[in-house]
């Protein structure tokens, strides 16, 4: 009951003020550009990398990346900056 009246509040906040839903709703944030660069933000950690696969945890589910010759240029605790041959970004459900 508690958790339907946080999200209605959140859904509220954002439409109504103008406020980012990725900060209130807790979403990743992706910026791509193009196929080579790849930025998410307010994600939850990194669970596993190689040089084709980048698995990142968010609050809900994960993250998926898949490509060839992936190269992390950048790792905050909520951000991460990728650099290679982008060929999918997957959701995956918990």
């Amino acid at each position: 009951m508690i958790g339907k009246w946080r999200r209605q509040m959140r859904n509220w906040l954002t439409n109504k003020m103008g406020l980012p839903a990725d900060i209130l709703m807790d979403l990743p944030r992706i910026t791509m550009i193009g196929q080579i660069h790849i930025y998410i933000e307010n994600h939850r950690g990194l669970l596993s990398f190689s040089d084709k696969e980048i698995r990142l945890l968010l609050k809900q589910g994960q993250l998926l990346v898949k490509g060839e010759t992936f190269v992390i240029k950048t790792i905050l605790p909520e951000e991460i900056l990728l650099e290679g041959k982008i060929s999918q970004v997957l959701y995956l459900d918990e």
